[in-house]
């Protein structure tokens, strides 16, 4: 089966030859896979752990994104990232944050809202022709679109945020229709201009801490779910299916956002024993597909490799004819034993062991630490 065979086979639930995969890791941990391989991009290491999906990318053509003299990079919002270093690695982390202490509308500068004609769609068909030629899922979008939380929360503060949401703050609304508004009209022309092509969106949303929900039902309900249910309604009539990224324990709003219309929940995160992937295989695998699931927090940090091919064979047993995309429950993080990272790909059957010229000579994929900004976690 091809990759794309695979995937729609799980999504199904008609079968598939191997369990799909969906790879994520930290700029640091997949370029510890590359040099372990000898390879040179992403395209490669992506062959390489079997991943059965690949995104359209759409050229960035809207203003400068402008580098300033203590390095920091700035963001579609006008924001800023720069780095924060830790042992053994980095993270872009917010440095400035433009609308933070705005408390009234006239005092909100949209100058820097981002409008869906910074990006060119002209070679949005090609690209999945060929991602569909080379047997892959076409998806489009990332874990940072829309997310409505943490992303303006980097422009804004994250307590600000919460507190925003708990007073309907008019400035923290203003912002997050806009942000609706233009990543609601970039995936809409993506999937004109792909004419049917598109198998999956991707958004993102963190509505869980570790161990419970982060906002309630109401305020859910309020701001987010006539946004969700527009959003998943305008991508099911170009007849793809929806994506959504959620960190943490948010068991208690996947009634909502099946009813809502959420076909793929990505990332599941089993921090508490509600989230186990077995429970929610019981309780709500017959209404939505899960993605991920075998924890980078645990299994994959700190197991060893016989806890990571329990963790890999128990979601084959239930999972035998789909319902699942098996990986990372989130990005791998940085000091994850390379074992356990090839371990979780073998026993899921789709690790290349020997790598030959046929994914050497692959030479259309991007750096291991190229920044995509729509991406930052």
């Amino acid at each position: 089966m091809t990759g794309r065979e695979r995937a729609l086979g799980a999504f199904n639930r008609t079968g598939y030859d191997r369990i799909p995969v969906k790879h994520e890791g930290t700029p640091e941990v997949n370029q510890m896979i590359m040099d372990h391989f000898g390879l040179t991009n992403m395209e490669q290491l992506l062959r390489v752990v079997g991943d059965d999906f690949r995104y359209v990318e759409l050229p960035y053509t809207g203003p400068e994104l402008r580098t300033f003299p203590d390095g920091s990079m700035e963001g579609y919002w006008g924001e800023r990232y720069k780095y924060a270093q830790f042992e053994g690695g980095k993270y872009l982390e917010p440095s400035y944050l433009p609308f933070a202490g705005i408390d009234k509308l006239e005092e909100l500068d949209r100058s820097h809202f981002p409008s869906s004609d910074w990006f060119d769609y002209s070679t949005v068909r090609t690209q999945c022709e060929q991602i569909r030629d080379a047997g892959y899922a076409v998806c489009f979008g990332t874990a940072g679109d829309m997310d409505f939380i943490n992303s303006i929360a980097r422009a804004r503060g994250t307590e600000q945020v919460l507190i925003d949401l708990i007073t309907d703050n008019e400035v923290y609304l203003d912002i997050m229709q806009a942000r609706f508004r233009f990543y609601y009209e970039m995936h809409e022309r993506v999937l004109q201009a792909a004419g049917g092509l598109v198998d999956f969106t991707h958004i993102g949303e963190d509505l869980g801490t570790q161990i419970a929900q982060i906002i309630d039902f109401d305020t859910f309900d309020k701001h987010f779910a006539p946004k969700l249910k527009a959003y998943f309604s305008m991508v099911h009539g170009y007849g793809a299916r929806t994506m959504m990224h959620m960190c943490g324990c948010v068991r208690a709003f996947l009634p909502r956002l099946i009813e809502l219309g959420l076909d793929v929940y990505d990332v599941v995160q089993p921090t508490v024993p509600q989230m186990d992937i077995e429970v929610l295989r019981k309780d709500f695998g017959d209404k939505i597909n899960f993605c991920g699931s075998v924890c980078v927090q645990s299994t994959l940090a700190f197991g060893t490799v016989d806890d990571v091919v329990r963790e890999v064979e128990r979601r084959k047993r239930l999972f035998p004819e789909g319902g699942l995309f098996l990986g990372p429950s989130h990005a791998i993080q940085v000091g994850t034993p390379l074992e356990n990272i090839l371990a979780m790909y073998r026993t899921a059957g789709s690790l290349t062991e020997e790598v030959d010229d046929s994914i050497l000579a692959i030479s259309e994929g991007r750096d291991a630490t190229t920044i995509n900004m729509s991406k930052l976690f």
